[in-house]
């Protein structure tokens, strides 16, 4: 607009761009609050479902605890499955289960664990089915296990299992080389004493 029009011509100019684009601007606003409602609404939801999940697992774990839980535990982990709850719930029953000496049921849970995409959570669950799996003596189902636990993280952990199943499975040279690999990357004075153990 011209610094010269009066004030009549700036109040027709307005008019006519308002004509010209003022469904556009109320449109844009519809939407922009629109959409804004729409991205509240959804995390409220989000944050109300997770509370709930989060309030179902402690019951479902509080009945763990109490010994009654294991009907609970399982349509829980049903009903959130590929949820993190889900796969923390059936590592508590799978450990419930170990306790009772439930080792193929056990052994079942940790593998639903095993699915989900947590790689943390992953490696406890194989970690736990190796030992599972050693209990049942199926000493090559739980070595296999254990190479499928990569992570840095896990290497002296996973050497001393190695070296704990071998160990079992009366392979006392492996056992010495998987203990000495343990004790390389993360020096355990437990370890040391089980590697010691061997010798006499």
């Amino acid at each position: 607009m011209d610094v010269n029009t009066t004030e009549e011509q700036q109040v027709e100019e307005i008019k006519k761009w308002f004509k010209e684009n003022g469904k556009a601007v109320i449109l844009g606003a519809v939407l922009g609050l629109g959409g804004l409602y729409g991205w509240r609404y959804y995390q409220a939801e989000t944050i109300s479902a997770q509370e709930q999940a989060s309030d179902a697992y402690n019951k479902v774990i509080s009945a763990l605890t109490a010994g009654d839980g294991q009907q609970a535990a399982e349509d829980f982990i049903k009903q959130n499955e590929g949820q993190a709850y889900a796969a923390l719930a059936a590592l508590q029953l799978a450990k419930s289960q170990v306790e009772k000496g439930e080792l193929t049921a056990a052994a079942d849970q940790l593998r639903v664990v095993q699915s989900s995409g947590d790689d943390a959570l992953k490696a406890v669950a194989t970690s736990r089915l190796a030992r599972v799996e050693a209990e049942l003596g199926n000493f090559d189902e739980a070595l296999a296990e254990l190479d499928k636990v990569t992570a840095d993280s896990w290497k002296a952990n996973v050497a001393e299992l190695r070296g704990d199943i071998l160990v079992k499975k009366g392979n006392l040279a492996g056992a010495r080389d998987a203990y000495a690999a343990s004790i390389a990357a993360a020096d355990n004075t437990l370890v040391q004493m089980k590697l010691d153990n061997l010798t006499q």
